[in-house]
Formats: C-alpha cells, sequence, structure tokens
C-alpha cells in the first residue's frame, strides 16, 4: 500500500429492487481495488437513507447515516459514480446525494461507470457531468459504459470480457489517479475558490 494512497470513493446509485448495479459495482471495487496507490471507500446509496428524507427532522440513526456518508465524502480525493440510465438519465436518488453536499465536490475529479441498455448509460453519464461542473469539480474524460451488461456478467459478477473491460477501467483510474493527485497538490498548495 502507498504511504498517503488517494481516497476514492466508489458511489452506487442505484436503489430499485432488482438493481444490476451491486454486480457492476462489486466487479468494479475489484479493478479498483488492484489499482496501486489508491484506498477504496464504498457509498451504496441503498444501504444508507434517501437523502430526500434528509431535512430539519434528522435526528438519531438518521443523522449518524448521513455524517458518515458527508464524512467520507470530504475525505475523498476522488469519486466513482456508478450509475444506471434511467429514463435518458441518472437516478433521482443520485440527483438527492449530491445535492445535499457541496464543498465535499469541489476541486476533486469524478469519473463513471455507467451502464444501461443500446447507450451503455452513456445519456446518464452526459447529464453528470454538467452538474459536476456547476459543483466545481472536474469530470474524467474516459469512462467504463457497459451495454445490456445483464446479459454479458457471468455467474460470479464478472463481464464475458474481461479483459477489455479491466482494461477500460485501468484507462479510466489511471487518468483520476492523475487528476486526483494533481488537485490534491493543489489544495495543499492553495485552497480552492470561486
Amino acid at each position: 500500500m502507498t504511504e498517503n494512497p488517494l481516497r476514492v470513493a466508489i458511489i452506487i446509485g442505484s436503489t430499485r429492487e432488482g438493481r444490476f448495479g451491486p454486480t457492476v459495482a462489486g466487479w468494479f471495487i475489484e479493478e479498483a481495488r488492484r489499482h496501486q496507490g489508491l484506498a477504496i471507500d464504498v457509498i451504496d446509496l441503498a444501504d444508507t437513507l434517501p437523502p430526500a428524507a434528509l431535512g430539519s427532522a434528522l435526528g438519531g440513526a438518521a443523522a449518524e447515516a448521513f455524517n458518515a456518508v458527508t464524512g467520507t465524502l470530504d475525505a475523498a480525493d476522488a469519486f466513482v459514480i456508478v450509475t444506471p440510465e434511467y429514463n435518458h438519465s441518472f437516478p433521482g436518488t443520485l440527483k438527492n446525494l449530491i445535492d445535499t453536499h457541496f464543498t465535499q465536490w469541489r476541486a476533486k475529479p469524478v469519473s463513471f461507470v455507467s451502464y444501461g441498455g443500446m447507450s451503455g448509460g452513456l445519456r446518464a453519464v452526459e447529464h453528470l457531468r454538467q452538474v459536476f461542473a456547476e459543483l466545481h469539480a472536474v469530470t474524467v474524460r474516459d469512462t467504463v459504459s457497459l451495454h445490456n451488461p445483464w446479459e454479458y456478467f457471468d455467474e460470479q459478477g464478472r463481464p464475458d470480457d474481461l479483459q477489455a473491460s479491466g482494461t477500460a477501467a485501468k484507462v479510466m483510474l489511471d487518468q483520476l489517479a492523475w487528476w486526483a493527485e494533481a488537485l490534491r497538490s493543489a489544495r495543499a498548495v492553495r485552497p480552492y475558490g470561486g
């Protein structure tokens, strides 16, 4: 393990019953953990309280869950969003998580693992890029896009084209790590303003 690893928060954005997100995320988390110099945290929105339920009445266990997610986002040097495409965009629960935080995203890189039908979730990614630009985050150019993944993952939760998918994941993680290191160093020298 690297002495000062880059903290990467992987966020599983779908909460629907029967979702395929945990399968995609499970494979990608394995890929990310093999990448040198990264420390991985996972936020599964299905395991936390829906952000829409968070508000002034937040208390007890709900407050603890929200504060834990906020702490993970604060500590992260970079983010990977694992998202399906719903109705040509991304899930509302993911938007709620993004919107209930602000400074946690600033001057940090965000990359995407998307999945869906023929488009592989790419329309969801394009919408997310606009949202993160407003939050002063930097989105990584290359993505991992899985088209009709439910047809191509085996019983162990791995894609049939493991080499091609693994290569796409490595390229994206290499870019994410470059941006995360550059932006972490820049924030250490001079706090981001804007």
